[in-house]
Formats: C-alpha cells, structure tokens, sequence
C-alpha cells in the first residue's frame, strides 16, 4: 500500500508539473509517456525517428504468416525476439530418411505437409519416414520472428546472430546443422527446449527429442518421388551447392502438388490469429525497434525503406544489452499487467483497417454514384463522422461565425481528438496500474498510443474541417461553403488518409488485386519458392552468390500473386 500510496503521490507531483510547464513531455515513473494538452495539436505530425508504428505493426502480426513473409527482416520480423511456450498435446512433425529418431538437435513442423518435404528414401524399393511427436509438457522456446527460417542473405538472420555472437554474421546463413547446434548450447543454460521459426511454414528447431515430448507414430510412407533424387554438383564447390541437394528439380506433377499443400498449410497462418497452437509472453518481448534500448540502429534506419532495415548497423554496447535484455526475458520472474495486448492491438486494427481502405477508395473513386466532387466530399465527410461517433463530443462544436474560425488548427475539436486517441488505454495511465507494466509492455503500450493518436489526428481533422466547412447540414438555402473549393479539399484529405496508411503499413491492404479465382491461392513468394514470372515454383538461391542478383519482383520486394491450387499447376513446356 506505501508503494501505491508513493506512485500517487509521484502522479500528482508529474501532473503539477504538467500544468505548471505545459508543452513539455513528461514521462510516468515507468517510463510511458503522459499526453499533455499540447499534444493533442492537429498540427503535430510523428517524428521521423518515431517507431511506434513500427512496434505495432511487429506485435500486431507475431505468429501471423503474411506480414512476416512480407516484411522478413524489418519492421513486421527479424526485429523481434520473444518468449514462447509450445503447450501439452501439440503434435509436431518430423521427416527423414531412416527409422531413427534424432539423438541430435534437428527441425520439427507444426504442420505435417511442410515435414513431408524431408521424407526421402534411400533406395527405390523403401518408403520414407515421418515420425509424429506430442508434448508431454510445456515446451520452452524463444521465437525469432520474420522469415527467420529463409537461407537468404540480406538479414533474415540477424536476430539469431545477435543473439549468438553479438554480431551479424552473414557467412552463417547457409551453415544451419552448426547455427542449430550452436543455438542449442547457447539455450541450455536458460532450459529453452528450441527455437521458433518460419519460412514456408513455423518450424522449431527442437534440441532434444527425448525431453518433452513423446513418439506417436513412426510411419513408412509413400514418397513423392520413387528412388533418391538424381544430383550431380557443379564442379565448383559454392553456397549454390549447399542448396540444392536439398532442393533437387522437380520431376512430376505430384512434386507440384505436394508443394502447394505446404504453402497452402502455411496459409491457413497467414493473418490473425496466426499460428494458435503458440503462446507468447509478451510481458517479454524484445523489439530492435525500441529506440531507447537500441539507439544505435536509429540512424541506420534514418530515410531507408522498411525492406532494407537491418541489425549489422547495430554498436557493441547495444548488442551487449540487447544480450543482457534476451537474459533477463528467460530467467526474470516479472509476471507482467496481464493486459492481452494481442486481441487489444487486433481491436485497434480490426476498428480502422477496413475503414480506412473505404475512405480512400471514396476520396479517389469513378464511381457513378458519387456523381461529383462535392458529393465525394459530402460522402468522405459522412464516413468519418460515423467512424467518429463513440468519440464526437456534445460540446465539440466550431465557432458559429466563420470569422472567427482560428488561423490553423482546430482546438474546439481537440476533446474529441483526445478521447479518440486514449479510449483504448485512458485507463492504463494511473500510477497503481502502471507499476504493473515490464519494459516490453511500456513499449507496447507507448506503440498504441502513438498509433491511435496518429489515426485520429488524421481522421479528427478531416471531420473538424467539415465541419468547419458546413458540411455536417448542408440545406438548398444554405449550401456548405465547402462546395467552392470541393477539387482543393478531396485533393487534401486523399493526401492525409495515403500517407497514414502508408505510414501504418499494414498487412490488411496487402492482398491479390483482383481478387483470385477460386481454383488459385494468393501467395507471397517466400523462401524457398520465390516463383519467377511463369506460375511454377523456383527455388532462387541467387541473391548475391553467382552474381546474378535476386529476382528484383519476388525478394528484392515481394508482392502478391495468385497461383493455381488444383492442377494445372504448370504448362507442359515447363513440365518437360
């Protein structure tokens, strides 16, 4: 109770201050920031070093297939490293070549059509072997987000690395049976039973298949490909080489199959709530993109796009503490707020997401029903005055006489601005509930803020100056005054609603356009099915190995396609 009774005592003391300093950013005693009055200025765009739109987006998408292939090894993945427990009764799959199970660490499936791919045989006349496993009880391990699993350079790995060395190691990507030994030792002391990835699919990489978990079936199944699969190596030993055995060309159609129903189980991952069978502790996250803990990748973020953003601009003392802040996450005993920000960032996106994409197609739409500007605008303004209902405010109202509309701005609205931005944490800010938040939830919670408020500022202004414009009751006697510069204000509120978007980035508005038929999936080439121009699988191992280069449409920067589901998968001049 003395410590409630001096965290108050704290909060009143920064409220004081508040008032008494007013345009000044103070800060709790925990370390989340405390919006002052000032701060709720329509005119206050984010920094250009904030990140909280980046911590959102990573948090918002963990476990989810789609933003991490989109983004594999920035801002959605390959920033995060977080806590993970894989809970009793989870099957989890394992393909070989022999009747053995391992006695070494190696890879396991969450989904049994991606384990397939490794069931080979060894002659023509035996099958292959898939052995299920079950937890027997919880499984500890540590998730590296993104496409942490693709053996490609340009940073997928980088976390990994960091976590193992303190530094980036690019010569490592392709040596996977040492980085998983290596990986395996280094989480002995701290009990972790493996590590989360993904590439097609979630994989673990399991480091004792005698602790934890027991053998379901151990079975001989029919392979695709009858007989081992025929390679003869280039001369030149190079990482190409390394590669491909285990990627031999294809050579029946039912290859092709077995192949989409592994990127089609990935899939069934793709958005929230991503893979349910995982459970995160948030209370524990570690994000590169918290600028306070790691300022060093700030600059070398600083005017680059988030596909290019990478750890190996990251200064030794901040992958010491970024060592330090893994070992305290797996031996700390904080038990955290109990908050479940997962289904409260999803409430956040799930509110704006699709609204936002509306009114962007209304402020640029051909469609004949919105006859002309001034009806694009009476509709754009409508839209948002009926997203901002919970939040529109009695009292908010402009001033009556347009002569006394104040020069830039809008501070009557600031109330409902306010209320938009904070109804989803408001009740986070007392002292009590705030010395309940661990760092990784401080970070969190200052990432909804950040992105509330930026939302809101957007879409608070749009309905002010509507409003402001007379367009809340337009009459015949007594048109809007917005109707003499209607071309001027569509032109504006299109450029405000893209560059919030474009800002917020999220996965929701990447998708297929058109829509794909049914007998297609929409897919985002990933690793190692990055598909070249024609619709068949191509496993690119290019990027910067023979100097070649990678496929500039499918890595350099992966955009959607629809492929075929059902057969034909391919034409016959490929087939041969």
């Amino acid at each position: 109770m003395h410590y409630v009774k001096t965290n108050l005592l704290l909060l009143a003391g920064l409220i004081d201050l508040v008032l008494s300093r007013p345009g000044q950013t103070v800060f709790s005693s925990s370390g989340t920031e405390i919006m002052t009055e000032s701060q709720w200025n329509f005119d206050d765009l984010p920094s250009v070093n904030s990140t909280s739109h980046l911590v959102f987006g990573t948090v918002d998408s963990l476990l989810q297939h789609w933003p991490n292939t989109r983004y594999r090894n920035g801002m959605y993945h390959g920033h995060t490293i977080i806590p993970a427990t894989i809970p009793v009764g989870t099957l989890l799959y394992h393909g070989t070549s022999r009747e053995i199970v391992p006695d070494v660490p190696e890879w396991v499936a969450t989904d049994p059509e991606h384990s397939f791919l490794f069931c080979r045989t060894l002659s023509k006349s035996s099958g292959c072997w898939q052995l299920t496993m079950v937890t027997s009880r919880p499984l500890k391990v540590l998730h590296f987000d993104g496409s942490s699993a693709a053996k490609m350079l340009g940073g997928p790995m980088d976390t990994q690395d960091l976590t193992l060395w303190g530094k980036v190691r690019p010569e490592w990507t392709f040596r996977e049976k040492e980085r998983i030994v290596e990986l395996c030792k280094w989480g002995q002391p701290y009990g972790l039973d493996g590590f989360l990835r993904m590439e097609m699919n979630f994989e673990i990489m399991l480091c004792d298949f005698s602790s934890g978990v027991q053998t379901v079936s151990f079975l001989n199944l029919a392979p695709t490909r009858g007989g081992p699969p025929k390679w003869n190596p280039p001369p030149k030993e190079d990482l190409r080489a390394q590669l491909s055995p285990s990627h031999p060309p294809p050579s029946s159609p039912m290859f092709y199959a077995t192949v989409y129903r592994v990127m089609e189980s990935g899939s069934w991952h793709n958005h929230f709530p991503g893979d349910t069978r995982i459970e995160l502790d948030y209370s524990r996250l570690i994000s590169l993109y918290d600028t306070a803990t790691f300022p060093s990748l700030q600059s070398s973020r600083f005017n680059k796009k988030r596909l290019e953003h990478r750890l190996d601009g990251i200064s030794g003392d901040d992958a010491n503490m970024l060592q330090a802040r893994i070992k305290k996450a797996l031996t700390g005993n904080a038990q955290g707020s109990g908050v479940n920000w997962k289904v409260l960032m999803r409430v956040i996106t799930n509110r704006y997401a699709e609204r936002l994409e509306v009114l962007q197609y209304i402020l640029n739409s051909t469609d004949p029903a919105i006859r002309d500007a001034n009806s694009t605008v009476q509709v754009a303004h409508r839209h948002v005055r009926s997203i901002l209902t919970p939040y529109t405010l009695y009292s908010a109202t402009p001033p009556t006489n347009n002569n006394d509309l104040p020069k830039g701005g809008y501070p009557w609205a600031s109330p409902v601005f306010e209320l938009c931005a904070t109804t989803h944490t408001t009740y986070m800010e007392g002292a009590e509930f705030l010395s309940l938040l661990t760092p990784s939830e401080v970070l969190i919670l200052d990432s909804i803020k950040g992105v509330t408020k930026e939302i809101c500022r957007v879409l608070v202004g749009i309905w002010a100056e509507g409003m402001e414009y007379g367009l809340a009751d337009p009459t015949d006697k007594k048109p809007p005054t917005a109707f003499e510069h209607s071309a001027e204000i569509i032109g504006r509120w299109s450029k405000k609603v893209e560059n919030l978007m474009a800002w917020l980035d999220w996965s929701h508005w990447l998708r297929c356009r058109p829509a794909c038929s049914y007998e297609e999936m929409c897919y985002l080439p990933t690793w190692p099915f990055l598909y070249s121009k024609r619709p068949f699988p191509k496993a690119d191992y290019s990027q910067d190995i023979d100097g070649e280069g990678p496929d500039e449409s499918n890595w350099a920067d992966p955009q959607p396609m629809c492929i075929r589901r059902v057969e034909p998968f391919v034409d016959e001049e490929i087939m041969q």
